[in-house]
């Protein structure tokens, strides 16, 4: 149980700075990219996607280690013997959809709920991030008439436009 609680704790923070730097590096060269908005956006999917997929691999070298450690006995129901049914078991797992027909064993119970758990809370910062960046480069789409308008706007009313305002303006021109 000792070694089930050691590697959980070395895979979490392993995970959290891989998504982690992806999520920084892609956040520090997005912005200097002369690409459009769009283009950022799909940036930023799919660096977030590469990054949790490097954490699944991780999680799946661990039970590939456990596979090749323990045995058969790692893993209960359809036979887990190669380093595919561990990748498979991973991203069943970090995404929570939850295991049937692989169900784990001795150490690799501990291993699988700290996964999930994992998976769940690195998928919602990335949800968050995503979010972040959506904000950050959905202004970037504007017109140059629709931003001499909402500069208008908001020299009249002041910046206390409230946010419902900011995502669905209103067609009346000042």
């Amino acid at each position: 149980m000792l070694i089930a609680m050691t590697a959980s704790v070395i895979l979490v923070v392993s995970t959290i700075m891989v998504l982690y730097e992806t999520l920084r590096l892609t956040s520090e060269h997005l912005a200097e990219l002369p690409v459009p908005p769009r283009i950022r956006i799909l940036g930023v999917v799919l660096m977030t996607f590469v990054g949790h997929t490097v954490a699944v691999w991780i999680y799946a070298g661990a039970y590939w280690l456990l596979v090749l450690w323990i045995g058969d006995d790692a893993f209960a129901g359809t036979p887990v013997t190669t380093f595919q049914d561990c990748l498979y078991f991973s991203v069943v797992t970090y995404t929570s959809l939850g295991f049937g027909d692989q169900v784990p064993t001795s150490h690799a119970r501990m291993i699988a709920g700290v996964e999930a758990l994992n998976g769940l809370l690195l998928i919602g910062w990335s949800a968050s991030f995503t979010f972040l960046a959506m904000e950050r480069y959905w202004p970037l789409h504007k017109t140059d008439e629709e931003a001499r308008r909402d500069a208008a706007v908001a020299r009249h009313e002041g910046d206390a436009k409230p946010a419902r305002a900011r995502f669905f303006p209103t067609d009346t021109a000042p």
